[in-house]
């Protein structure tokens, strides 16, 4: 699939304003540990499945030439979004990418109460027409050198704008921002309604979260199945019960170099 003719009309149009264009937020440090927002911060030994999901989910975008990569699950409350920020912090933390983090889920948003941020413009309201640029709905989260589109819980008609012309201007900009950059949205579950199905099929492809203990086999493969032919990127199991002094080690002698 070529993806040029977004490039033109980003060109034309709509663009994604770069940090330097935000006002610097200067995120709580008690509001990311309230919401388990860990990822950023490599001396604490929660961050290092966020990590080593990193390394991954890089590996493999750098791979297939990905910028676009969408999180989802198949039910709500499995830990997409929980996933999605703290990816999105991980990834911030290397000083090679630029990472900006779309939410998407327009009718369960959540990421402004993640991050703390208040307002009352978002997505939505670029979506729906109410304004005409991004400007004033990014955040630039200084000390995690992260760019934030939220938008806020409303009822809306969720398909009419995923499927009208502003989201297609919102995917082309997303295209022409620069090589380095890693977009990550936060998607709906995907038996919530149609939209995940939608938005995927504009992405390079999507990371799919597993609840363990809840998310079903055929769950699974139904949601897979629908979001097809759009690539899974991989699964990612949340809320699995291992113990911090697992059998690699990082829980003895040498924790004391890994976390505080």
């Amino acid at each position: 699939m070529s993806f040029e003719p977004l490039r033109v009309a980003a060109a034309n149009g709509l663009l994604i304003p770069r940090p330097e264009h935000l006002t610097a937020i200067d995120v709580d440090a008690d509001v990311l540990e309230a919401n388990h927002i860990v990822g950023h911060n490599s001396r604490d030994i929660r961050s290092r499945p966020f990590n080593l999901l990193r390394a991954q989910v890089l590996k493999e975008m750098r791979a297939k030439n990905w910028h676009m990569v969408g999180i989802t699950s198949a039910t709500p409350e499995a830990g997409k979004s929980f996933m999605s920020a703290n990816l999105a912090v991980a990834l911030a933390q290397l000083p090679e990418v630029s990472v900006y983090l779309f939410d998407l889920d327009l009718r369960r948003a959540s990421l402004a109460e993640t991050f703390g941020l208040s307002g009352h413009r978002g997505l939505t309201d670029f979506l729906d027409g109410t304004i005409n640029d991004l400007q004033g709905i990014g955040h630039y989260l200084e000390p995690l050198n992260l760019t934030v589109f939220p938008c806020y819980r409303t009822r809306v008609n969720s398909a009419e704008l995923l499927s009208g012309d502003r989201f297609a201007q919102l995917v082309a900009a997303m295209r022409a921002l620069p090589d380095n950059a890693v977009i990550l949205c936060d998607l709906p579950p995907a038996f919530a309604n149609d939209d995940a199905m939608t938005i995927i099929q504009l992405l390079d492809a999507y990371l799919f979260v597993v609840e363990e203990g809840k998310t079903t086999k055929n769950q699974v493969k139904d949601s897979m199945q629908i979001f097809a032919p759009a690539p899974c990127l991989g699964t990612v199991m949340n809320r699995f019960n291992t113990s911090t002094s697992d059998s690699y080690g990082y829980g003895g002698a040498y924790a004391r170099y890994y976390n505080d």
